[in-house]
């Protein structure tokens, strides 16, 4: 069965009033270095969030006890100073963040300035095996445009600096500011797509490969095609049910390239735009269907992904805990959705971050 892993980048907030605090460094310090019971935590850009990372496995259930106890340890953490660990894609409250003081963050922030010194997003990557960069980038070229629908069920960033954006996941749009960020071409081979790599390398305008922002890529760091463009979920079930959702998605794609099926014929602006109302709406709307390029309501159009990767949740024994989980997300909605309903009903931003605090770690509040 082919591996996957996950990548979760948490907000850390004040446990009082939810504004973000820079305590990454210290979080760290005090975890230690390497793997603890099959994951690790690490900084990121900002000191104001911590990424955990798990270890790549093959099983549905490894995957969210994985992130579970990631979520568990760097929430404890944080409590010891007055703190929580939040699956928040964004900060509902206004922040000035941070940077890491890492060489390479402090020269982004050199480089990008005021946008480097801003961007405070919490996103969700996952990792997924791959036999070569031949496949890779086959797979990269049959998934590209299914990823806006990823997006949509993963939509958990409506509020940003203190206002309701009104896009369910704001932080797309935040972070589609950086110039790589977003859907790329189809390529023929792996060499054209190295050839893409170190042209916009060449340009300067970014350090190296690692700031290649795609919506997905190749990895240069393990042998895995890396999906980036999903918010971070408010629940781990939801985004152990992603994880499976691409992990299967990869294998489809690559059992269509071995049988010789094309990729979808979907223009890289078209799927931006597509991406783009996904952002905007999350499930409350139309999505693009991939295999019509025309909109359709969003849950026939997540009805139409599973049909298409249904052959390999079947494969890796995930279709009913898969499909019941997606349904439960259209029924009940987004961690977007969430977020609104709270602010209704409470009119307060800080009890957003209050309620996503519990609700990361497993306890709902409503």
């Amino acid at each position: 069965m082919r591996t996957f892993g996950v990548e979760e980048e948490l907000l850390l907030v004040d446990a009082a009033s939810g504004v973000p605090r820079a305590l990454a460094p210290d979080i760290l310090d005090r975890f230690g270095h390497g793997d603890r019971e099959g994951f690790a935590l690490e900084a990121e850009m900002q000191q104001e969030m911590i990424e955990v990372v798990s270890a790549p496995c093959t099983d549905r259930l490894d995957m969210l006890r994985l992130m579970r106890a990631g979520r568990r340890a760097a929430d404890g953490l944080a409590r010891d100073r007055g703190a929580r660990a939040v699956a928040l894609a964004s900060s509902p409250l206004p922040v000035r963040p941070h940077v890491t003081t890492r060489r390479r963050y402090q020269a982004i922030a050199e480089g990008y300035a005021g946008m480097a010194r801003t961007t405070l997003e919490c996103g969700f990557h996952v990792h997924v095996g791959i036999s070569d960069p031949e496949e890779g980038v086959a797979v990269l070229n049959r998934i590209r445009a299914w990823l806006p629908v990823i997006l949509a069920l993963s939509a958990n960033s409506p509020f940003r600096d203190g206002e309701d954006t009104g896009h369910a996941s704001f932080r797309f749009v935040a972070w589609h500011h950086w110039p790589t960020a977003g859907p790329i071409d189809v390529f023929p081979d792996v060499e054209a797509y190295r050839a893409f790599e170190r042209e916009l390398v060449a340009t300067g305008a970014i350090l190296d490969t690692g700031m290649l922002y795609f919506d997905a890529r190749l990895s240069h760091a393990h042998e895995t095609v890396e999906i980036r463009i999903a918010d971070v979920c408010l629940s781990a079930e939801d985004g152990a049910a992603l994880a499976c959702v691409i992990r299967a998605l990869v294998d489809q794609a690559a059992d269509d390239w071995r049988g010789g099926v094309p990729p979808l014929a979907a223009s890289t602006a078209a799927i931006r735009l597509a991406s783009w109302m996904a952002a905007r709406h999350g499930m409350r709307h139309h999505l693009v269907d991939p295999t019509t390029g025309t909109a359709r309501s969003a849950g026939s159009v997540v009805d139409r992904m599973l049909a298409w990767a249904g052959p390999a949740l079947r494969r890796h024994g995930d279709e009913d805990a898969v499909r019941h989980a997606l349904r439960d997300i259209a029924r009940r909605g987004t961690g977007a959705d969430r977020q609104w309903a709270v602010h209704a009903k409470t009119g307060s931003i800080a009890a957003i971050v209050a309620d996503a605090a519990e609700t990361t770690q497993g306890r709902d509040r409503a």
